[in-house]
């Protein structure tokens, strides 16, 4: 047999239930009764929920797309860059310090120095124009090593690749990106023939495979030749842009970053570490670098697009306000009927909190679509390895903002109903 109690606690559970019931068909009947008016309410909530599910949905995309070309490179790749390393926009004119020079390489070179060190590749580039007979293109001319070849998993369509004798030679050859070759010979075969790079005479030997676009590295738009050859001849200057090291192994990276700093730090003359004029940036510290700044970017736009929430719950509270004047006399049969001040504030919160739900319903629902549009259009006719994100967080927020702004939009609306006096609402025409 039920206690007292219990059967109590059960009966008062059914009555609120029936009375939120109540309360909700009775919203739903005043919000279609004014379909229309309620429709052009809720669009500036649809507008702001949207924009926060496409922002964040894009976002995460090319945060994707980024980390899985980082994560290519191997997680035993280690970039040396000139200056210190960034701590805010201006510390990035750092990187175009020339701390970077050959005496780095050959200290770097020694087993002595930098114990595990599976390969080196100093790394200099600039964009140049090229031309072959009466064709011309301009294309960033990157001056390297056969280091890149294994770090990137580029593929050769032809031909073959910069050796280690290139370099030492200082020798005019060049490997063209697919993008490139096709540009300057059409259909005609690369290898083999010469083309004119800044007034000098280069041999193409080999020809990338295509690629496709990508985020920070575009092999299919690049000209390589040997970094010697580049420094000497096409840039004019002796330093480097950047000293890519490859790792024996990733348990190693930890070890070889130490003995790199300790050994560039020597070759420069540094004591404090705080005085560095380079900095060295581990796959790990870039995947951390690209997650915080994809953060910063999404919240930014997201408190933009939030905008648009706010000027949605101000309309809601504008609606809503006018629907009490218009309904006062409603209110007064309500309250003639014995309806309590409660039971008239809840019906017209009620009201309030169904149309931003409502609004967040459908603009989560329109910026999945639209998320999903992108993201077809991206990695089908763009060409990037795109893939669709559903930000589940920015769904939940969403509602829940959508819910809040229906809450504290519609609860001054609501006294204003609540306080009305039924036989002053009963005599307003």
């Amino acid at each position: 047999m039920a206690s007292p109690w219990r059967r109590g606690n059960n009966d008062q559970l059914e009555i609120y239930f029936m009375l939120l019931k109540h309360i909700i068909k009775t919203a739903f009947t005043g919000l279609k009764t004014n379909r229309s008016r309620s429709a052009l309410t809720i669009l500036g909530i649809v507008i702001g929920i949207t924009a926060i599910m496409l922002v964040m949905s894009v976002g995460q995309g090319a945060e994707q797309l980024i980390l899985n070309e980082v994560r290519s490179l191997g997680s035993e790749t280690i970039i040396i860059e000139p200056g210190r390393e960034p701590k805010g926009p201006t510390d990035f004119v750092e990187i175009f310090t020339d701390s970077l020079k050959a005496r780095d390489v050959e200290a770097l070179q020694k087993e002595a120095n930098v114990r595990a060190l599976a390969g080196l590749e100093p790394v200099v580039f600039q964009s140049i124009t090229m031309s072959f007979e009466n064709e011309t293109r301009r294309a960033i001319v990157r001056g390297g090593t056969d280091l890149l070849l294994k770090i990137l998993d580029l593929q050769l369509a032809s031909g073959s690749f910069l050796t280690a004798e290139d370099v030492k030679q200082r020798a005019n050859v060049v490997v063209l990106g697919s993008e490139v070759a096709k540009d300057l010979f059409g259909s005609r075969p690369a290898v083999g023939n010469k083309i004119k790079i800044k007034g000098r005479i280069f041999r193409v030997v080999g020809v990338l495979a295509p690629r496709g676009p990508a985020a920070f590295f575009d092999a299919d738009n690049i000209a390589m030749v040997p970094y010697t050859t580049a420094q000497q001849y096409l840039i004019g200057k002796n330093y480097y842009n950047a000293i890519i090291v490859q790792a024996a192994s990733e348990a190693a990276v930890p070890q070889v970053v130490r003995d790199i700093e300790a050994t560039l730090r020597e070759t420069h003359g540094i004591t404090d570490p705080e005085k560095d004029d380079f900095h060295v940036t581990t796959q790990e510290d870039i995947v951390e670098r690209i997650g915080l700044i994809s953060l910063v970017l999404s919240m930014l736009l997201v408190s933009v697009a939030a905008i648009s929430l706010v000027v949605g719950g101000i309309g809601i509270m504008n609606i809503m306000l006018v629907s009490v004047t218009e309904r006062t006399s409603e209110i007064g049969l309500r309250k003639a009927l014995g309806a309590t001040d409660k039971d008239v504030m809840c019906q017209f919160l009620a009201e309030a909190v169904m149309l931003t739900a409502i609004g967040g319903v459908v603009g989560i629902a329109l910026g999945t679509l639209l998320s999903l549009i992108a993201a077809f259009i991206l990695s089908n006719f763009v060409g990037l390895n795109w893939h669709f994100a559903f930000p589940l967080q920015a769904a939940l927020l969403g509602l829940a903002v959508s819910a809040a702004i229906g809450l504290g939009f519609g609860l001054y609306p609501a006294k204003q109903a609540a306080k009305k006096s039924p036989i002053e609402a009963l005599r307003y025409e």
